[in-house]
């Protein structure tokens, strides 16, 4: 089970500064000014072998007439329901404020695994102003310094540490593929998961699952047999009023992380949204196969063979550079081409299997690489002598061993890449490259 952890805090704490050097990226803009993230960042953070998710929120304000603060405030509440461990960014400059003792008087009834982090200590004489943190009954602060790093290693691994142990994959099948439904709200994500799975309801089997986790769903009839990944629970009537892209976006993490082919639903009648972007990215991060299927296909608007061609166009351009997956005009309601649905996500399962013998990968491409070499740097040249494919790695990745491989750029790579495409079936994969000395 993929772990997702939340940082809360009031504003200007140093919530979006940990965000990137967790992340090791500049995702999340830094300002002195207050209110500066609204919009929710998400990334991936590896440490000492394990890997999780991570939100950057807005920062925590109460009684405000601000609209966007109102908003901040919901996505914080859900942050606290749906992570798995949560991070509390407190300020030692500015000690324990009233905004502080509000969110702390939140998280002391959470059940969840709460980590006090006192932010800003760039000093040891400052770690002692921490003490006065132990005030909001959340234990002990763990001083950090977010600008330079210091103590985020002892952090993690306090976080880490706090992780539940993992059950709900370990019940499933190691070797039968996962496919998750994955999308915005109102895509028609249930309503495919119905077609899939008819009225015949002798076939399915809850493997495990909470309220927070993904259910495993078997579905094993004509001629198909994988796990069906969706998330559970039917949110109560009370949480309508939560913000829905931030909601999907959380929900999708866990989706994403628990599968091995993501099927990304869209909307005929509304296009690419950037709310598909923000799930896009999350497949691509996770290095997860690719099957998007426009949905609401025989309600569209330009439902001839030309609009089909503009709505290819326009996806493969939103979510360039890699554009290798397919594309499928469904229809849940009417059930049109959902069985092809789910013959491409096994076929882009088994693309992602895909092993070429090393013999066959040097006949292949050394010969192209000797003709279209790498550019010359400095006036030295860059000899690519052998190629092989790594075992078992998650997605297919290549080995390029070369005399000088830090010399090799990315648009090289790329060149590289697309060529392979077009001699082996990747479909729907992202691929690693890889160049090492030889």
């Amino acid at each position: 089970m993929g772990n997702l952890v939340a940082i809360v805090g009031r504003p200007n704490v140093g919530k979006s500064t940990l965000f990137n050097r967790l992340t090791q990226t500049r995702q999340a803009i830094v300002n002195e000014q207050e209110g500066t993230t609204r919009d929710r960042q998400y990334g991936k953070v590896e440490w000492c072998g394990n890997e999780f998710s991570i939100v950057d929120t807005g920062g925590w304000v109460v009684n405000s007439d601000d609209v966007f603060e109102e908003e901040i405030r919901k996505q914080v509440l859900l942050a606290l329901e749906e992570a798995d461990v949560i991070l509390f960014l407190v300020d030692v400059n500015s000690g324990v404020t009233d905004l502080d003792d509000d969110v702390a008087s939140i998280l002391r009834r959470s059940k969840k695994p709460v980590v006090l982090v006192a932010n800003k200590v760039d000093s040891g004489l400052l770690q002692y102003d921490a003490f006065d943190f132990y005030s909001l009954g959340l234990g002990e602060p763990y001083c950090v310094s977010a600008m330079s790093g210091s103590g985020t290693g002892d952090l993690l691994d306090l976080v880490v540490s706090k992780f539940p142990e993992k059950n709900s994959v370990d019940d499933t099948e190691e070797d039968i593929p996962k496919f998750a439904v994955v999308g915005r709200p109102n895509a028609g994500k249930s309503s495919i998961i119905n077609a899939f799975i008819g009225e015949d309801r002798n076939i399915v089997t809850d493997i495990a699952g909470t309220t927070r986790d993904s259910i495993y769903t078997r579905y094993d009839k004509f001629g198909f047999d994988f796990y069906l990944v969706d998330t559970a629970g039917i949110r109560k009537k009370n949480k309508v009023n939560e913000d829905l892209e931030y909601y999907s976006v959380i929900r999708s993490i866990r989706s994403i992380e628990n599968s091995d082919v993501c099927i990304l639903m869209l909307d005929a009648t509304r296009g690419v949204e950037s709310q598909d972007l923000n799930i896009f990215s999350l497949i691509q991060r996770n290095q997860k196969g690719l099957v998007v299927v426009v949905n609401k296909w025989d309600i569209a608007e330009e439902r001839s063979e030309k609009g089909m061609n503009v709505f290819i166009d326009a996806i493969r351009t939103r979510f360039a550079p890699f554009t290798d997956f397919p594309i499928i005009f469904a229809s849940a309601l009417t059930k049109q081409r959902i069985f092809k649905v789910l013959e491409s996500a096994k076929e882009v399962y088994l693309n992602r299997k895909r092993r070429i013998p090393t013999s066959k990968l040097n006949e292949e491409l050394l010969p192209l690489i000797e003709s279209c070499p790498p550019p010359s740097n400095k006036g030295k040249y860059i000899k690519v002598k052998y190629v092989t494919q790594l075992p078992d790695t998650r997605i297919p990745s290549f080995v390029f061993f070369a005399n000088l491989p830090q010399y090799v750029k990315e648009p090289y790579k790329r060149f590289l890449e697309n060529k392979m495409r077009e001699k082996w079936n990747f479909s729907g994969n992202p691929i690693n490259l890889f160049f090492r000395q030889k």
